[in-house]
């Protein structure tokens, strides 16, 4: 489950001068002075390190892709610890007691229809702002992300070579990216490098993973059923429904909403009775159907919980 793992050791943790001897074990591609502080750059195959006297950084780079050769595989808590011990062998440094700057967490999915097909029906997360990309869909704030993108596009991009396995296939691919604050984050004092294999921590970032997703607000099918509209609670209820397909689904409502609310066509108050109109969680379940892609993508979810707990 994790991918790209970001750390930083300082000297004082370990008691080193990290430009003495640490360059020569990995690839030095850049020397540079800034505020009179000398560091180098370089690489340990596909991770990106810097290191100055004070600090050595890993900053860039899936540790998943380094250890296990690609990221469509899944990094296992057993995995990241190999990988952490690995590293402390390469380096001649402690890894392990480097503190955690960045951890993704992800898994990788095949399903049945397009990736497109799912975030369509991905919709509003409380405190995050929702982005649709051409093959993605992000939710970001100033300390996290998710991302929800079609992997093999992805990698068709960066020309990466695909595994056979999932050539031709359906692959979606789910990220928790923890960016920055990362002990309040996961409520804990500090997050080192040991810390990533330990059972207790590896159940929680993967309950949170689960948790994010669900959080989410799923967007139904619509079926406009008349044997179940009784009253004039039902008809207003399904007039919502029908309104929001119209507009070509819950997402576009909410843009269109927030675009009439910036022009001034709305007040602040009426922007929001009518987003609450449209995101109301009371409407009847029997006038929505769930929806296909979504079940399916519940169903994986539950699984990846079940099988990596």
């Amino acid at each position: 489950m994790y991918d790209t793992i970001e750390l930083r050791l300082s000297a004082f943790t370990c008691n080193a001068d990290f430009l003495q001897e640490t360059p020569c074990y990995f690839d030095v591609k850049g020397e540079h002075v800034f505020n009179g502080v000398r560091s180098i750059s370089g690489y340990l195959g596909n991770l990106k390190i810097y290191c100055s006297a004070a600090a050595f950084t890993i900053k860039g780079g899936s540790l998943c892709k380094w250890y296990l050769g690609d990221n469509y595989k899944t990094m296992s808590k057993g995995d990241a610890q190999r990988a952490i011990e690995a590293l402390s062998d390469t380096l001649h440094l402690p890894i392990e007691k480097a503190a955690v700057t960045r951890i993704d967490f992800a898994q990788n999915f095949i399903v049945k229809q397009p990736p497109s097909n799912y975030f369509e029906h991905l919709g509003e997360l409380a405190y995050m702002q929702r982005l649709q990309q051409p093959h993605g869909l992000y939710y970001s704030n100033n300390k996290s992300r998710l991302a929800f993108y079609d992997k093999n596009k992805e990698m068709q991009k960066e020309r990466v070579e695909i595994p056979l396995l999932y050539v031709g296939r359906n692959v979606l691919r789910y990220e928790q990216r923890f960016l920055h604050r990362l002990p309040q984050q996961l409520n804990s004092p500090e997050v080192t490098a040991s810390m990533l294999y330990d059972n207790a921590f590896y159940g929680y970032l993967l309950t949170k993973w689960a948790d994010a997703y669900k959080a989410i607000k799923k967007i139904n099918d619509t079926t406009l059923n008349f044997n179940v509209m009784t009253t004039k609670k039902d008809l207003h209820q399904m007039g919502v429904l029908a309104l929001v397909q119209i507009a070509g689904g819950q997402t576009n409502m909410l843009a269109q909403i927030k675009a009439a609310a910036r022009a001034g066509k709305l007040s602040g108050k009426q922007a929001y009775d009518i987003k609450q109109a449209v995101l109301d969680d009371k409407i009847r379940a029997d006038i929505t159907t769930p929806n296909e892609a979504i079940m399916e993508l519940d169903r994986k979810i539950i699984d990846a919980v079940k099988l990596y707990s």
